[in-house]
């Protein structure tokens, strides 16, 4: 499995962007970002040089314009971030996460049901 880079917070929400639409020029992604977030496109365009940098975009040359498109798959980020923050905060057991995250969660019948499911398949596999 290949390392996938660090995205900090800020840079998670351009992330978000180019993967639900890409290939985006940074001012599309400033204007998608609009309205999200109080940032100067300045400091959208610093992020997106920060993600280049890190491996987490590329970019392809469209005339003058520059498109960017994430380089790494958002399963596989949002995989590395949860493992991540099981390790960190949980010391990497999963059964004191999830207790505490059920416990603080309004949860509908139709959810509890559903995470029933779930850890029936889980306990077949």
């Amino acid at each position: 499995m290949k390392k996938l880079p660090r995205i900090s917070e800020s840079e998670w929400l351009v992330m978000r962007v180019l993967w639900s639409k890409s290939a985006l020029t940074a001012n599309e992604v400033v204007k998608e970002l609009t309205g999200q977030t109080k940032w100067k496109p300045k400091t959208i365009k610093t992020l997106i040089t920060r993600l280049l940098q890190k491996g987490a975009l590329r970019f392809k040359k469209d005339g003058k314009k520059y498109r960017y498109y994430p380089a790494v798959i958002e399963s596989e980020c949002v995989g590395a971030q949860r493992r991540s923050f099981v390790r960190r905060v949980y010391g990497g057991t999963m059964k004191p996460m999830l207790a505490a995250f059920i416990e603080d969660a309004d949860l509908s019948q139709e959810d509890i049901t559903e995470l029933k499911k779930i850890l029936e398949q889980k306990e077949r596999e």
